[in-house]
């Protein structure tokens, strides 16, 4: 063909593309935007068609309208990995051979980073795999705050500080969303205990309400933009918190200016007119009416389904409730399964088990180092102990939700092992060992065989051999069994199970170094910690968990993670359990800490915890210089910035993360003694220092009154505190608000 001709074929080809796309109507034109095209599919959109997509279809997915080519949405658990596939309608897995996912570490360690550029490494990876899965809403991250350390799903939650929470949920939100895919932020709101969720109402005062337990979804919504919002189980203000109108439409849509799905949890739907009227927009559930076990396949008969037809059939409702739902679920749509700028994702890969791991060192947290035991010289030490169910117990499986099918994991006991290699004899005893439990989503499974634990028998054995070893890891702490770290339930105690502390106890009298690796996503009782040199935070750590902790134990990564809360000696140091008000009566609870949560009750009492909220030790030493202000006196428009010089007088590299918190020295109303209002994780090679930075406004120094129903900030003497952890305050600043 010769290029005149080519050319003429092209300009043909051109003409014939323009007037196809003439006749694209405007729902499918990609050159509209999103509103022109929701408007135009929602008016050729029929009552029942828009109905269907309210509710979900299968266990996963709702409806789309095959008519108008508008696909099918599907949701996938959860915050720390893409669930397997369960069949269309039971809740027990289908058996594919290529849904096995990457393991991310729990959002506790993630927060325990205090590094948002990880965080959105989290969310992009996550993303990545979502999208590859074909799914287009992912339900996490979750942001409640950490009032209880009973509370069951703590594990999947970053932390009691709402400052902490916002910053860090805001980049996991724009990572998952870069791949398309919607993150679903949870659970919106008050749900801070697993007794009684599914009823309990919450009284809590607005202050507390505003300033601790909404601040992390307030910056999901208008920092993050997330595409979607999961409302709780439990109610707030007598009504069901998926279908609340203070919450939901108030607060969430109106104030907030939420435009996004809000989606229900499954089963947390209890009457159609509330949820037609009070601000829900997608109901997901189990069966029958999304409420209880019932007859299978039955989603016609879910609130938003045929009862919500019948209703506006009969004229006994009208479409514009109906309309703005389906406005959001069009919008998602577009947002995420329509945009033809949607990445492909990919799925199962080194690349994000290598970001996994990336997270899980970030985020261990070195408790305690006396002695300087850890990090391990393999030049020094031959042989290695490892103690504990726990170095060999799967972690990504069980717990509820969050249960992944991982295409790998690492055991404690395999990463130590392959870290050692030929340079040290390593072995393992089992120390201790919990009730064998029946699969999570297996088609009838069976519980099995009770034996009977002879925990003194294991301890036993777990002496004699400690008394050869240089060097014992006792890898202990919770698992994902009912009771423990697990979705539907609360935690008995503080205290660690299964004859732990026993076991911890009876080792450190014939070994002077023991090493506590903990593996939890909750605060533990230590009554040993005076007896062992050194413990290890290492959380829920996914798939390359393993390697992350055999890199922190050898010093091959300088511990840098910071505690995301308050580890108290007692549970009745902890505000909640202290004033009486948990889990509350079976039908309420009420928070009468109101924001004397974590910390703050610390300083109110003037207590020591265990470990204080921000604590995290380093295989170097940071020092502090004394801070100064760029100003002494500043107007409600001014900003003021604080700076201390950081130097890493060690002789090795690291990262500390500097923490600013503010306190009002007189306010009309009761304040904490300080709150976390910034903080900068900063690597230094030894011997390198930088200068840190905080620049702070009003909104730094304000509190919500509500007496007057309004955030307000009021003259007077302010301190800025600078420190390591909120019980390590290195220099302080004294400034005022005229």
């Amino acid at each position: 063909m010769n290029l005149r001709l080519m050319s003429i074929t092209g300009c043909l080809f051109l003409l014939g593309v323009v007037k196809a796309q003439q006749n694209i109507p405007v729902y499918l034109d990609t050159s509209r935007s999103i509103e022109e095209r929701v408007e135009d599919a929602l008016s050729r959109m029929t009552v029942e068609e828009k109905v269907a997509i309210t509710h979900a279809q299968s266990k996963f997915s709702s409806a789309g309208v095959p008519r108008l080519g508008i696909p099918e949405n599907w949701a996938s658990d959860g915050p720390h990995g893409i669930r397997a596939e369960v069949m269309w309608d039971e809740w027990y897995g289908a058996n594919w051979t290529n849904d096995s996912c990457i393991a991310f570490p729990a959002l506790t360690c993630l927060a325990a980073s205090w590094n948002p550029e990880v965080s959105y490494l989290y969310g992009k990876s996550i993303g990545e795999e979502a999208r590859y899965r074909n799914k287009n809403i992912l339900l996490g991250p979750g942001v409640n705050i950490y009032r209880t350390p009973l509370n069951g799903r703590n594990f999947e939650y970053m932390g009691e500080d709402p400052y902490l929470a916002s910053v860090m949920v805001v980049p996991y939100i724009k990572g998952v969303q870069s791949n398309g895919v919607a993150a679903c932020v949870k659970h919106y709101a008050l749900n801070n205990q697993e007794i009684d969720r599914d009823h309990v109402n919450v009284n809590v005062d607005d202050r507390a309400l505003y300033e601790i337990y909404l601040p992390a979804f307030k910056a999901a919504v208008q920092e993050g933009k997330a595409w979607a919002i999961m409302g709780s189980y439990n109610k707030y203000k007598g009504e069901h918190c998926c279908h609340n109108q203070y919450l939901l439409n108030d607060i969430l849509k109106r104030d907030w200016g939420f435009d996004g799905v809000v989606v229900s949890d499954w089963g947390g739907t209890h009457d159609t007119k509330e949820a037609i009227y009070n601000g829900l927009d997608m109901e997901f559930g189990s069966w029958t009416n999304g409420l209880d076990w019932g007859a299978s396949n039955a989603y016609d008969n879910y609130f938003l389904a045929n009862p919500y037809l019948k209703l506006l059939k009969s004229g006994e409702v009208t479409e514009k409730e109906l309309n703005d739902k389906v406005r959001r679920i069009l919008r998602l749509v577009y947002r995420t399964n329509m945009d033809h700028n949607r990445p492909y994702g990919s799925f199962g890969t080194k690349e994000h088990a290598l970001a996994g791991r990336q997270i899980a060192e970030e985020g261990i947290v070195l408790l305690k180092n006396d002695r300087n035991v850890l990090p391990v010289n393999l030049n020094k030490v031959k042989k290695i102990l490892v103690v504990g169910e726990n170095a060999v117990k799967k972690m990504t499986v069980g717990g509820g939700s969050s249960s992944l099918k991982a295409k790998y994991e690492v055991s404690p006991l395999a990463g130590i092992q392959s870290r050692v290699g030929k340079d040290a004899e390593v072995t393992y005893v089992q120390g201790y060992a919990s009730p064998a439990v029946k699969e999570q989503d297996v088609k009838d499974a069976k519980v099995p065989e009770q034996e009977k634990i002879d925990y003194a028998a294991l301890r036993e054995e777990a002496v004699k051999a400690a008394k050869g070893a240089d060097v014992v890891f006792v890898v202990g702490g919770l698992n994902k069994n009912d009771n423990q770290d697990c979705e539907g339930d609360d935690r008995k105690s503080l205290g660690l199970p299964y004859e732990q502390d026993e076991l911890i106890a009876a080792l450190s009298k014939v070994n002077p170094n023991v090493v506590v690796v903990l593996v939890t996503g909750n605060a533990v009782a230590m009554p040993w910690i005076k007896n062992v040199p050194s413990v290890v935070e290492a959380w829920y750590g996914g798939t390359e968990a393993g390697n992350a902790i055999a890199s922190i134990l050898f010093g091959d990564v300088n511990p840098s993670g910071k505690l995301p809360f308050t580890f108290p000696v007692k549970l009745e140091d902890n505000s909640a359990h202290a004033l009486g008000e948990y889990p509350g009566d079976g039908e309420n609870v009420t928070y009468k800490e109101g924001i004397f949560v974590g910390y703050r009750w610390a300083d109110k009492q003037k207590s020591k915890p265990l470990f204080p909220f921000g604590h995290g030790l380093s295989y170097t030493t940071f020092d502090y210089g004394k801070a100064v202000a760029d100003k002494k006196v500043i107007s409600k428009d001014d900003q003021i910035t604080f700076t201390v010089t950081l130097s890493n007088v060690g002789n090795r590299p690291g990262a500390e993360t500097v923490q600013l918190y503010i306190g009002d020295k007189k306010s009309s109303l009761p304040r904490p003694v300080k709150e976390l209002k910034g903080f900068k994780k900063v690597y230094l090679t030894a011997g390198e220092q930088k200068e840190v930075s905080f620049t702070i406004d009003k909104e730094a120094l304000s509190f919500y009154d509500d007496t007057k129903g309004q955030w307000v900030v009021e003259p007077g003497k302010f301190e800025a505190y600078i420190g390591a952890s909120s019980g390590d305050i290195r220099s302080t600043v004294g400034f005022e608000l005229k």
